[in-house]
């Protein structure tokens, strides 16, 4: 059964979520401000996470910055913001994805079902258990671990994804519409720029100041790929 975890301080709008929810059958659990859902995302690995922006306590983003520092549950942002600064906000803070209120609600369910696909489709794969190392980048497969040197990197799921993707395919260039179908998956509803900012996350978190190369290449016009 998957677990829910649903995360507004307006409290019609988490009733109406969950009765939904479980009515296909989805364990819920609520969280009316940024705190609380902090202390239960710490507690339970839910499958998904429903997060609205505009909490008590924590906002949105804090939630989803600090859910990060220990867990790659796949988080889903709810706003009632429709600007693409607070959509590209929450994916620089490590959301999978976003819904714009006013939503319906078989959009919301479409989109954890999405997720969660995506999410079994990936486990037979990481049964290769492989260390892929391409120049300093350490990839470890089965423990979906990251090293530059000695040094550990934090990534989310779809970073990890992206970044795994592009080593165990060095040398091949990859367009952002192919990135998108490949890593999101041909029904996500979002645009190239969440590649983008996946990309410069990734470079961000494995910056070195002491290499003059990037792990990730971009071939402009073209899209982007690891040399070997």
């Amino acid at each position: 059964m998957a677990k829910i975890l649903v995360v507004d301080d307006e409290k019609l709008i988490v009733k109406g979520i969950r009765f939904s929810l479980e009515q296909d059958g989805m364990e819920v659990d609520c969280a009316f401000d940024g705190e609380e859902a902090i202390n239960l995302a710490k507690q339970t690995e839910y499958d998904v996470v429903l997060l609205d922006v505009m909490l008590p306590k924590h906002d949105g983003f804090e939630v989803c910055q600090a859910i990060r520092e220990f867990s790659e549950m796949p988080i889903i942002m709810l706003t009632a913001k429709g600007g693409d600064m607070d959509k590209i906000l929450g994916l620089e803070y490590g959301a999978d994805d976003y819904i714009t209120k006013p939503f319906n609600i078989l959009e919301v369910k479409a989109r954890i079902k999405a997720i969660m696909r995506r999410a079994a489709r990936q486990e037979p794969k990481e049964e290769k258990a492989k260390v892929v190392q391409v120049k300093d980048l350490r990839i470890d497969c089965e423990g979906r671990r990251v090293f530059i040197g000695d040094r550990e990197i934090n990534l989310t799921a779809k970073e990890f994804d992206v970044l795994e993707l592009l080593v165990f395919n060095p040398n091949k260039v990859y367009s952002r519409e192919n990135l998108l179908n490949i890593v999101w998956g041909y029904e996500y509803p979002g645009d190239v720029r969440t590649v983008d900012v996946h990309i410069r996350r990734l470079r961000g978190k494995m910056k070195d100041d002491t290499r003059e190369d990037k792990i990730i290449t971009t071939v402009w016009g073209v899209g982007y790929k690891i040399e070997a």
